[in-house]
């Protein structure tokens, strides 16, 4: 059996997937599709040109890639305070899953089974407390430090705080 000093450490989702350049394209389709989406599309109606460079950096960030977002637009925090107040749906929940889905194959994210497995389980775990956080009466409080998603972590079972 070969001994844990053996192994090469596996990379980050953020490598594997191809790095900054990826999910620039992939946040570049995205909101192509979101902006035709009758569900999601009027979500992001009002946002900036610089919305999907934005989300690319925090995906980037959350799946092991450079600390871009947190440097120039904030923590944690900053991103869950952008859902407050929205009253997301489940339905555009899982449209904004489906589509970011249908993204990743458009712009040419790997699909081998393990890191669209990773990937999923983030924007599941992601979407889920978007839609918590954005319902009435939800208040920002100290959410903790940016997210960190590898191959397989799960932070263990949700507790409404």
């Amino acid at each position: 059996s070969r001994s844990m000093s053996n192994e090469v450490a596996a990379p980050t989702l953020f490598d594997w997937a191809g790095g900054m350049p990826a999910f620039e394209r992939l946040t570049s389709v995205f909101y192509d599709l979101v902006s035709r989406d009758e569900v999601v599309g009027p979500v992001f109606r009002d946002m900036t040109p610089e919305h999907p460079l934005h989300v690319a950096r925090f995906m980037a960030e959350v799946l092991g890639g450079p600390q871009a977002y947190s440097e120039q637009h904030g923590s944690h925090r900053e991103m869950i305070r952008h859902h407050l107040g929205r009253s997301l749906t489940e339905p555009q929940r899982r449209t904004w899953v489906a589509l970011l889905q249908d993204a990743a194959d458009a712009a040419g994210l790997t699909g081998d089974p393990e890191f669209r497995s990773a990937f999923l389980g983030y924007l599941e775990w992601g979407s889920r407390l978007a839609v918590i956080n954005s319902q009435p009466g939800v208040e920002l409080g100290d959410p903790g430090p940016m997210p960190a998603w590898g191959w397989g972590e799960v932070g263990g079972p949700y507790v409404a705080g």
